[in-house]
């Protein structure tokens, strides 16, 4: 497969930011005695100390940036060439209020760096685990003691084929991930936007969710997926044939059981109208789809779509039963082009504090077994399988690869990167102190599109440096070659090698 990846600049520009909007586990103060002579910009090399517009008074420090205690031997340390004493260095006390066990205070600053700079994040700052205690966090990849040196990691190719069976369009993507469904109405138009330009850099996807197609994605609607869920919001002729892939939502990880949700304060009438539904009324999906109880079904469902738009790729989604390998059986037959597992430890923007439960089959668990499954059947070269559901770093992206995916879909770690703390207050109209998780008109306007956009590329490029590196090591010239290779992951409790759960 050719590789097409997008030209990068070999310094990502960064992403300018509103102010005050980052933290990180040190705080740099700057006093009255600042004389603004700009040593602290020139000693620095981590970006801590700047001028917002390259000239003028010297802007408040990006302390995220700042690695602290680490940084007090190096000859360039910013408080001992101040010379007027104006710096100080301390820990933040803010920095273990930040995020949760999955999401810790590290994981999150990690993703503003790499969002800021591009560059995979340097000053010894954990980039790719959590501390949850299992899952990708108990999972590692095992490098060889000496690195292969044949492979380079410009050469390797990263991209995928999101079709693999004898008929339809042939749809390539650059990188082995694209972003999974979040519905107008969970976050507002700039969010979306964000994502969209992100992803058509990339050339590669993100996805409507079940709230409709904006009109302002239409510009991008080759790099839309376009989302049919149980309560058909915002379903149309129109933006089912402008897309190149329709995606099917028969259920979600984080609440398996239940349909998608909106409550009534996020259901604004600019949203309602885009879901033809009454404002300021809570919209609950069904949890099937009524018509489809058998894969004779279910194929009338992805007939349906292809009557519509010949052209288009079906991915269908599904939740982790304990069953998930026999329903991925049955897409298949019904002609799904791609699997899409979503497992229990993703996000939500729209439902209540109550659904949202780790009640899925974990996503790790779930690859392998769907993988060898199909295999088993002799049909696992014919459909693609991707996978989400608590997927946050390139590192995450490759255990999942290796375990048996042969791509992604991220959400959380693009809004991370756009400021998310993980507060947990998505589900409020008015809850998310960033203007993430909303479509309040006040609160959206906190993100502009265009620096969403950067911040989300700039995460992308960060994430591809790391897995090109990741793979020149192992010796592997595609991220297809390691789709399956458990034998490259250890576990912290098992050693060497992942095998699926008898």
């Amino acid at each position: 497969m050719k590789n097409r990846l997008p030209q990068v600049p070999s310094s990502v520009r960064q992403a300018p930011f509103p102010e005050h909007r980052f933290f990180g586990r040190f705080r740099v103060e700057r006093n009255q005695d600042c004389i603004n002579c700009g040593t602290c910009i020139r000693m620095c090399p981590y970006g801590v100390h700047y001028r917002r517009d390259g000239w003028g008074k010297i802007s408040r420090p990006r302390d995220w940036f700042c690695i602290g205690s680490e940084c007090q031997m190096n000859s360039f340390f910013c408080v001992n060439n101040c010379p007027v004493n104006a710096l100080n260095v301390k820990d933040n006390p803010m920095f273990d209020s930040l995020g949760d066990y999955r999401w810790p205070p590290y994981l999150i600053v990690s993703n503003w760096k790499q969002s800021e700079s591009g560059l995979p994040p340097v000053g010894g700052i954990e980039s790719e685990a959590g501390i949850s205690g299992g899952g990708f966090d108990e999972i590692f990849i095992e490098f060889p003691e000496e690195p292969d040196s044949n492979v380079s990691p410009e050469s390797v190719d990263l991209g995928v084929s999101l079709n693999r069976r004898n008929d339809g369009r042939d749809v390539e993507i650059s990188v082995p991930f694209y972003g999974g469904g979040m519905s107008f109405g969970s976050i507002g138009i700039p969010i979306m936007l964000a994502r969209a330009r992100s992803s058509a850099a990339w050339n590669t996807f993100t996805c409507t969710g079940e709230g409709g197609y904006p009109d302002q994605l239409v510009p991008y609607k080759d790099y839309i997926i376009t989302q049919i869920a149980t309560g058909l919001f915002g379903v149309r002729e129109e933006t089912i044939q402008r897309a190149r892939v329709v995606e099917f939502k028969y259920a979600q990880g984080a609440k398996p059981g239940l349909g998608g949700h909106l409550l009534w304060d996020k259901n604004t009438p600019e949203v309602a109208r885009m879901r033809e539904a009454v404002a300021w009324s809570s919209l609950f999906s069904p949890f099937p789809f009524h018509s489809v109880y058998s894969v004779e079904d279910h194929k009338k469902h992805l007939d349906w779509i292809r009557s519509i738009n010949p052209k288009a790729l079906i991915s269908v989604k599904v939740s982790t039963p304990t069953d998930v390998d026999m329903v991925a059986v049955g897409s298949y037959y019904a002609g799904a082009n791609i699997i899409h597992l979503d497992g229990g430890y993703g996000g939500t923007g729209a439902a209540p504090e109550i659904a949202k439960k780790n009640i899925a089959m974990p996503i790790e668990y779930a690859i392998p077994r769907v993988h060898r499954f199909l295999r088993s059947e002799g049909i696992r070269d014919e459909v693609v399988l991707v996978a989400s559901g608590g997927i946050r770093t390139a590192y995450d992206i490759l255990k999942s690869i290796a375990l048996g995916a042969d791509a992604v879909a991220i959400g959380t770690s693009e809004l991370v990167s756009v400021g998310c703390v993980r507060c947990g207050n998505c589900e409020s109209g008015r809850g998310c102190p960033r203007g993430i998780a909303t479509t309040d008109t006040d609160l959206s306007t906190l993100i502009p599109a265009d620096w969403g956009a950067q911040r989300i590329y700039n995460l992308f490029n960060s994430w591809v440096l790391q897995m090109r590196d990741a793979l020149s090591r192992l010796g592997l010239r595609s991220v297809r070659e390691l789709r399956g290779r458990t034998d490259l992951l250890s576990h912290a409790e098992h050693g060497k090698g992942v095998r699926e759960i008898e």
